[in-house]
């Protein structure tokens, strides 16, 4: 018997010394890279400047940091929201930046554990604003709702609004630029984002709604079988937490989490 237990915690041991060994964390520290794929299309989050062809916002300053403090270089890779969790499972990038919980999602990629909470408001043209108080004045035929292919909004705007029409359309057009264009009647966005949109776009403007529906943890995403990669970054999260770094990361981007 205890030639049988010996046997299985040597032989549990080694599959945990394989599991570190194969890690994404170990092939990170090896390379000396951390890859992230980041949209570079949601302001104040990721917001990518053609000319230069470099990002900024608070998703790049909280990987910037994480980078730092394995030790090594981070390196964005562009990607679109439709195929942000596959780029994920093809290892295409080691991490994402943020993205909303969700549990579709959650079926083919880990997630980290949280560490902002947003949730959703209607945004229309400010001189619509009379036509709408709450969110059933927007569940009309006659009304015109655009999410952007592959979000958590594009699932949102259809359980939200079943008998309106449904604007869908793909990155790295967005949703909000058929509002601005006048295709669509209304978008369905963050409060983060909706904030940065109605200050930028002044005939744009947020529906007093009587409240923001589906608080929702933001987090990034993870290769799903990699334990020891999702456990490193858990405790990073944690520590960065504790420290305060991501309200202070926050404060200098204007964000305000629920």
């Amino acid at each position: 018997m205890k030639k049988w237990i010996l046997g299985f915690i040597i032989t549990f041991l080694s599959i945990g010394q394989v599991a570190a060994e194969t890690s994404r964390l170990q092939k990170i520290l090896d390379s000396g890279v951390l890859r992230v794929g980041t949209t570079g299309d949601w302001n104040p989050m990721t917001m990518k400047d053609p000319a230069t062809n470099s990002y900024r916002g608070f998703d790049i300053d909280v990987t910037t940091e994480l980078a730092k403090d394995l030790g090594v270089k981070v390196e964005y890779v562009a990607t679109d929201w439709k195929t942000l969790v596959n780029g994920i499972t093809a290892n295409k990038y080691d991490i994402t930046g943020s993205a909303s919980l969700n549990m579709s999602r959650a079926k083919v990629a880990g997630y980290s554990q949280p560490y902002f909470y947003l949730a959703f408001v209607p945004v229309v043209q400010k001189k619509d604003l009379e036509k709408y108080a709450d969110w059933a004045d927007f569940n009309r035929p006659d009304v015109k709702v655009a999410a952007t292919l592959g979000t958590v909004q594009e699932k949102m705007v259809k359980d939200f609004f079943p008998d309106a029409e449904h604007i869908v359309i793909e990155a790295p057009a967005r949703d909000f630029q058929e509002l601005l264009a006048r295709r669509a009647d209304v978008s369905v966005t963050s409060n983060v984002e909706a904030a940065t949109l109605v200050t930028k776009f002044k005939q744009l403007a947020i529906v007093p709604v009587e409240e923001p529906r589906k608080p929702t943890p933001i987090s990034m995403l993870l290769p799903q079988k990699d334990q020891v990669w999702i456990n490193y970054v858990n405790h990073w999260v944690e520590l960065k937490k504790t420290q305060g770094f991501f309200d202070a990361t926050a404060e200098k981007w204007g964000l305000k989490s629920l």
